[in-house]
């Protein structure tokens, strides 16, 4: 065995070019096929740890994963508001444990922003039932306080005490800023990993005074004076969660106000069901990419072939019996795959490093540097696999050839 490696790694490297050529391949190959598992994977575990145990998202009537995206992940725009009476007559409810208003519609240089109450940082969680906490600082203390994300603060290097102007809509330019309502950051939170880091939050009563155009003393100690006539959404934890779909029910059939309740995990299950077509056609594209590695493993083989028959021959005039040569091509097949393998992993975890902050703060994915799955090495099993049977094809045409061939060349 050690004596047919040696012979493989001196036969490959006589042909080095073409052989480095086929590595590069399938180091490419298998890049793509492994990038598109772990981008798929860690999408999906980055979502599903932007909200824990909250039971349910109310909002205007729309589909349950246009009020996901937008009250969540702060992807897209609400339908439309919700009545402020609505909202009292809810959480009034015995069933309620906890809830969370939530304005939405302004940002502030590319970043949300979100209106809400100190009730957002006791009661929201994230990842497995995890709190949100300060880095520096603390919560809405004042009427105009502001507390920013991990990566606002990061992007655009905030510090407590600064001064911020939000902008109404997603366009923040200097016609649409609330120029005469400056906000004071009073804390900036931990990294989550989730939307949170991206969004700018702010108390729900000055999102609405300036937008109504009443005034409120910028000093002012947060407090309940003052109720906003409308709301984005609202997020919910009930007492038991037995009661979920019960007060469901009675939400989405509630005859005063149209609008829908839904529970978040049904609604990212709902999400993947529509990704799983762009995901299915992704490993589509990557599996012909390993096959094109593969079968340019099989042309280098079968190019050298023909080359090599004298090497061949004299192997068998040494003593080297048919099933030697077969071995000795299987060998290299195997070689070639795994060098590649090899340097499709080195590379994939090298970019992967490289992009990571990039990625997490323009999308809020975190591409973790974690082992390889049981999945991942399957795929890869998968693809030494076919390197062997690849390498059967020209294998067996130098068996065949090595038990008629002399030592002269055959012209």
């Amino acid at each position: 065995m050690k004596y047919l490696l040696s012979m493989s790694l001196k036969s490959l490297r006589n042909r080095s070019s073409t052989t480095l050529l086929t590595v590069l391949t399938i180091a490419m190959a298998v890049a793509m096929l492994l990038g598109v598992e772990k981008v798929r994977v860690q999408t999906k575990q980055s979502f599903a740890n932007t909200i824990s145990n909250t039971d349910l998202i109310v909002g205007a009537r729309s589909g349950q994963i246009n009020l996901l995206l937008y009250s969540v992940f702060r992807l897209g725009s609400p339908t439309a508001n919700i009545t402020w009476d609505s909202y009292k007559k809810i959480i009034a409810d015995p069933k309620v444990a906890w809830s969370i208003p939530i304005s939405l519609g302004d940002s502030h240089r590319g970043f949300r922003v979100l209106g809400t109450t100190q009730d957002y940082f006791k009661h929201y969680q994230f990842g497995s039932k995890q709190h949100l906490s300060f880095a520096k600082g603390e919560g809405l203390a004042t009427q105009f306080s502001a507390v920013v994300g991990s990566q606002v603060a990061k992007k655009l290097n905030y510090q407590v005490g600064d001064s911020i102007v939000i902008a109404h809509g997603i366009s923040d330019q200097s016609f649409n800023r609330h120029k005469d309502s400056p906000f004071i950051i009073s804390g900036i939170l931990d990294a989550t990993g989730t939307a949170v880091d991206r969004t700018v939050h702010v108390t729900l009563n000055a999102i609405d005074a300036i937008h109504s155009g009443y005034g409120l003393n910028p000093n002012q100690p947060l407090g309940e004076d003052h109720e906003p006539e409308q709301i984005t959404a609202f997020l919910l934890g009930l007492q038991s969660k037995m009661q979920v779909f019960a007060l469901q029910r009675a939400i989405n059939t509630n005859k005063t106000e149209a609008l829908s309740a839904i529970l978040p995990g049904i609604a990212l299950h709902e999400l993947w069901s529509i990704m799983s077509i762009a995901e299915q056609a992704l490993l589509a594209v990557s599996i012909c990419v390993v096959v094109a590695g593969l079968l340019g493993v099989l042309s280098s083989l079968l190019t050298s072939l023909q080359g090599r028959r004298r090497e061949i021959a004299i192997l068998r005039a040494m003593g080297a019996r048919p099933k030697h040569i077969l071995s000795l091509l299987l060998s290299e097949a195997c070689l070639i795959s795994a060098l590649g393998i090899v340097a499709g992993v080195i590379s994939l975890y090298a970019l992967m490093w490289a992009i990571a902050p990039y990625v997490r703060s323009e999308y809020g994915i975190s591409l973790s540097l974690a082992l390889l799955t049981s999945t991942e090495m399957l795929m890869l099993l998968a693809v030494q696999t076919g390197a062997l049977v690849v390498g059967l094809i020209p294998a067996v045409n130098a068996y065949l050839q090595s038990l008629s061939d002399g030592m002269a060349v055959k012209t």
